[in-house]
Formats: structure tokens, sequence, C-alpha cells
């Protein structure tokens, strides 16, 4: 084999890209060398160098600025920095290119193939001694089966914009580029191997979101169905760049070859999945289905199908709602096989070599959740969220509404507040402009159906529409069924306020909320919608109705930027609950704290707010519903029928003292505090 005929006294380097992920490391390994660099850079990147030569621990002298253009005829230098240039270069190092799965196509033929083009331009007129072109695998489009290095034509499948770019841009330099040259494949660039740096999001970094969704949503150890995707040749960065440091001082035996710079066992799309869920500590993919079986497949059903408008619109929709980029599953599909023979004869006995994904998937994964993570860079604050915004909260004269008001009015939001009375709003409205707050009051009497209208029309006219409806405002009654038989009107009430109130306001502000491209409803409903809890039949599925309604209309208005989200609210110590006496001794939050749900959840927007007991609930009542009955009838034994109900009371402002057939007993306090949060 050749060897390594050693560096000139005076060796001088010109680098593209130099400020790019893989062109820092290689800049260090050149400034090991000890010689001069050129770099070339826009004039607004200058002072990104400062950071690199901080890193590699030289000077101006040492790692020289070329101000440039990439777009521009010989990279936009003039004839004099030409000139200084000439006969100076021993290796000319072009890595720049853009690789961004997001990038258009306009976009990346500019920078892949026109900044190729003129970079051969420049090493024409610098007499530069050796061209090393930083191509890619992407180069040899889907081509099935084994792809030498000594290939490029009989690449296939290039539609992609960076498979086409990547492979032009290499045929430009094989078949213009009149000075020496070698051309390197990598495959696709992970971080550092060793301290998981990685510079932005992209590629396989796309699924990490999902992972960590995952990790939140299911236990470890339950196994899931995924794909197993074709071999992905992934490599970390500084294999990359110490064996381009290494190939490019062989001696010119190794001039007008190419070298893959790939994993000798790449593991499959599945595979890699598996070792970042394992340190992401999310389930892992059991199942994972062999992409042979679609092969199975005609092309023309396949084609058939995947142009089908509602086929496109799911797949579109669910890869647009994990944020992954369409074109990573060509690259997870991706058929092609790279032969590693040069590569691997300029390289024997060298030590460099790609190491397994696994071996460094714990730093990467470390890497972007400290730094990459897009959570990281998104305002969580909740000023962020509601300054400038319109927020309606109905039922904001006490309790939780009250609570949600002030949180929101001191954060900086512009508070609309909705209640029956207007003296309570008016003193709220007050107590907020004193916190330096706005409000704004709009009494209306929400199970009146034309007064719902009247101060719907209100608000649009004086505030022109809501951002965020909160509807807070209910009513709750506790009653056995056995106490309900000639009580039918508890039904209509409750439904009156709970579902139809909230329903026209939804209806009212709903459609300036879809022309505004921005809208978010919140239904505060109630753990018992998930627990099913006896005595409140009437107020249950009240709550009930309009989680149905939500959960069927936030898929029509998903694609205007509409969301809709419920909230499962515990026991709450508010007047609501004053008629029932033995709640005073209940576990039960503070308005305070429901208001950090609502805050919480304007914040998010996620799709529900529970406690991990009514979440659980849910689950019991699924896989097993006559437990769960046994479960619920034991509290409807332990907890009588308040005083209040027996005398066919509803009104909230009933203070009288607990009666003795009212307190709950031992067994029922120990109960209650057993299922904390559940309103018995």
């Amino acid at each position: 084999m050749p060897q390594n005929t050693g560096a000139p006294t005076h060796m001088s380097y010109f680098v593209t890209g130099g400020t790019g992920f893989i062109g820092r490391f290689l800049i260090e390994k050149l400034a090991e060398r000890g010689e001069t660099i050129h770099a070339l850079v826009r004039e607004s990147s200058v002072d990104k160098l400062d950071a690199i030569r901080e890193r590699c621990g030289v000077d101006e002298t040492q790692l020289v600025a070329v101000v440039g253009d990439l777009s521009q005829p010989r990279l936009g230098l003039d004839d004099g920095q030409v000139a200084e240039l000439r006969g100076q270069v021993d290796h000319l190092f072009h890595l720049a290119a853009i690789y961004d799965l997001k990038a258009d196509a306009e976009r990346q033929r500019i920078a892949n193939v026109d900044g190729t083009q003129h970079m051969v331009e420049l090493a024409h007129a610098i007499g530069a001694g050796v061209v090393h072109h930083v191509s890619s695998i992407a180069a040899a489009g889907d081509f099935r089966g084994w792809f030498r290095e000594d290939m490029l034509d009989e690449a296939t499948g290039l539609k992609d914009p960076y498979y086409r770019t990547k492979h032009e841009s290499e045929k430009l330099v094989r078949e213009e580029c009149q000075r020496p040259w070698r051309i390197y494949r990598p495959g696709i660039v992970l971080g550092h191997s060793r301290t998981g740096e990685m510079d932005k999001v992209d590629g396989p970094y796309y699924v990490f979101p999902l992972l960590k969704r995952l990790r939140h949503a299911m236990p470890g150890w339950l196994p899931l169905i995924g794909l197993e995707g074709r071999r992905m040749n992934m490599v970390p960065v500084d294999y990359v760049a110490e064996a381009m440091d290494h190939i490019a001082h062989l001696d010119a035996t190794w001039n007008g070859k190419a070298f893959h710079l790939t994993q000798a066992k790449p593991k499959s799309a599945g595979e890699i999945m598996n070792a970042f869920a394992r340190v992401a500590g999310a389930p892992e993919f059991g199942i994972r289905v062999d992409p042979a079986v679609f092969e199975l497949i005609p092309p023309a059903v396949k084609t058939g199908l995947g142009s089908l408008p509602p086929v496109k619109r799911i797949v579109n929709t669910t890869m647009d709602s994990l944020g992954i980029p369409k074109q990573l599953l060509t690259y997870m599909s991706n058929p092609t096989k790279f032969d590693m023979t040069n590569t691997n004869a300029a390289l024997e006995g060298t030590g460099i070599e790609a190491p397994d994904v696994e071996d460094y998937a714990d730093r990467v994964w470390d890497y972007w959740a400290r730094n990459l993570d897009p959570v990281l860079f998104l305002d969580k604050s909740l000023e962020g969220a509601v300054k400038g915004k319109r927020i309606m909260i109905t039922g904001a004269s006490s309790g939780i509404g009250e609570a949600a008001a002030m949180q929101v009015a001191e954060a900086g939001g512009t508070v609309l507040l909705v209640a029956r009375s207007a003296d309570k709003l008016e003193l709220l409205k007050t107590r907020l402009e004193e916190m330096g707050g706005t409000a704004f009051v709009h009494p209306c009497d929400l199970t009146d159906g034309e007064d719902i209208q009247r101060m719907v029309e209100e608000v649009i006219a004086e505030h022109g529409g809501v951002d965020v409806l909160v509807n807070n405002a209910g009513r709750s009654i506790r009653r056995s069924i056995k106490l309900s038989y000639d009580r039918f009107h508890d039904f209509e009430r409750t439904m009156q306020l709970n579902y139809f109130g909230s329903l026209r306001l939804i209806l009212g502000f709903l459609p300036g909320m879809r022309e505004r491209k921005f809208g978010h409803i919140i239904n505060i409903s109630s753990i018992g919608c998930q627990t099913n809890v006896p005595r409140f039949s009437a107020y249950v599925a009240s709550k009930s109705a309009l989680d149905a309604f939500s959960r069927c209309a936030a898929t029509e208005i998903i694609d205007d930027n509409c969301h809709i989200t419920t909230i499962y609210m515990p026991l709450v110590r508010t007047p609501m609950i004053a008629p029932t006496k033995m709640y005073d001794a209940f576990p039960a939050i503070t308005p305070d704290e429901a208001g950090e749900m609502i805050t919480t959840a304007i914040i998010q927007r996620p799709k529900r707010v529970a406690t991990g007991l009514g979440n659980t609930a849910m689950v019991g009542h699924a896989v097993a519903p006559k437990l769960m009955d046994a479960i619920l009838n034991t509290g409807y034994h332990l907890f009588p029928d308040s005083t209040a109900a027996k005398k066919g009371e509803d009104a909230v402002t009933d203070v009288t003292p607990a009666k003795p057939e009212e307190e709950a007993s031992s067994e029922g306090l120990a109960f209650a505090y057993l299922l904390r949060g559940v309103h018995w």
C-alpha cells in the first residue's frame, strides 16, 4: 500500500465551509499540522472564525479569513486575492454545501452545484495542488445493490433535490476539474462520538422529539410496532474529519479516487431507532415490519395509493405534527449498500474506523437534549403566551376563574371577565388594574342563549374577538339517582350551562379564530368524566357532552392552528362544593393551583390535562370495567347524600352546619385520601 510521504515544509490549505459542522472538525485536524489554513467566509461570518481559532489554539496568521461568496464566480474572490493564493494552496477542501431536509431545491442547487462550479474555477485560477471534494453517499441515489467507489453514472432515483445536487456536483468535479482531485462520500453524519457535539437538528435528529414524547406517554417496557427500514449508514463527525485528514495527505497515487466514509456493518433504521430509544428511556420497537413486505405490492398499486389525496393528507399531517420532514422516509428506505475498498486500503493500520451507533448513542442523545431540543428554544413563559392576546374567562367572579384571571392579567394578557354578577366582576377588574393588568367586564347569563349572543357580538365589536376562550363556568349537582327520579330539571340545568352555554361561546368565537389562523379553547371538565363516580350523573353527563363535541371539532380546526384543550379538574375547594359538608375534610387543591393548570394549558396547548389518578381510572374502565364498578360502588356506600341534596337544595351558598348523617366515616376519609382529587 502506498505510504504517507509526509507534509511539505510550507504546506497551505484552502477550506470552504470551514465554519460548518464537518469543516470545524477538519480545520481542527489540519491546525494540528501547524500550517496555514485559508478559510472562505462571508462578510457576515468572519466572527465565527474567532471561536474556531480559540477552539484550535491558533491565531489569525495560521487560520486566515478569506472573504468571498459561494454563489459568485471564483467564489467571489477578486483578482488581488487570487494572485495572493496562486501557487500557494497545496490542498483545497470543498465542504461548503447545504444539507438540510427542509431546504428547497433552488437553494440546494445554488449552494451544491453552482458553488462547486465556482470552486473549480478558483482551483484552476490559483493552481491548487489537490482538490478534495466532499460529496455524499446521496450521490448514488436509490441504486439497488452494491455501489462501488468508482461508480457514479450508475446512480438511479435522483428525484430528491439533495440526492440530485450532490450527484451533479460530484460529476462536475470528475469531468471539469483539471487539477488532481479526491472525492469523499460520507454517510449520514451524526454528532461527535466522544462528546455528542452537533450543530443543528437534521437527519435522524428529527425523530428525537418523537422518542421524547413516547418516553413521557408510555412505560419503557411496552413494546411498540414500527418499521425495520433499510440499512442506514451513520457515522460520527470526528470519524469523517479524521479519515479525510489522513487520506488527503497520502501520496499522489490516491488522486482520482472516491472514498466511502461509511460503516462496514450499518444497522437498520429500526435498530438505530431502538438504540436511541434505549438511551432516551423510551419504549423500544419490539415488532418491526420488514420493508420487503411492501415490495410484494406492485409498484403501480403503491404509486396509485400514495397519490390518493386522503392518503397523502394523512401522511403529511402525521409527519408535520411530529415535526419530521417527509424526505426522511426516503433515507430510511434507501436500498443502496456501499463498497469501501478504497477507504479500507487508505485507512489500513491507522485505527480510524466508524464506530457502531450503539457505542455513542448516549452521548448524541445527551447533547441533543441539553443543546438542540426544540423545546429549549420555546418561550415557555405565561407572559410570552398571553402578551397581546385576548383571553376570555367565564365564571370569573370567584374560585378557579378568578384565580386564573389574576394570573393571566399579571402576565400581561388582556382578560375579558364573564359571569352573571356585574358587581363582582367590576371589583375583580379594579383589583387586576391595581396590579397593572388589563381587564374588561362583560356580564352574561350563560344559561340564556339570547344573552350569550348579545355578549358575543359585544366582544367582537369592542375587542375584535377572542384568542383564548376558557370555558370555566359550570354547575355541579351531587345527588344520587334515587333522589333524582322526579328531578329531570337537574339534568336540563347542567346541560344548559355546562354544555349548551359553552357550545354557544365556541360557535360564536371560533369563526374569528379560524379566520385569524390562531385560537385556543380550554374547557374545564372534571375528573368525574374519567372516574365516572356515583351521584354525579347529571354533572358528568353534561361535561362529557362537551368533551365529545371537542374531540370531534378538534379534528376539523387543526388546519387553522386552532386547538382545544380539556382539563379534567380534580376536586377544588371553591364555593361550588360548599353544600357538601363532608368535603371540608377531603383533600382538594386550591383555586390558585387550579388556575395554574389553566395557565399551563395556555402555554403548552396540550390535547388534555389530567391527573395520574384520572388517567389510571380511564385505563381501569377500559380493561376492567366491572372491577371499577365494584370500587365505585364502595364509594357510593361510604359517602352519603348531602343534606342539601336530600332537601332538594341547589344553591352553592348553603352553609348550614354539617349534619351527623353527612359526616364521612373514618373509612370514608381513608378512601378519599387514597383516591385523592376524586369528588364522591
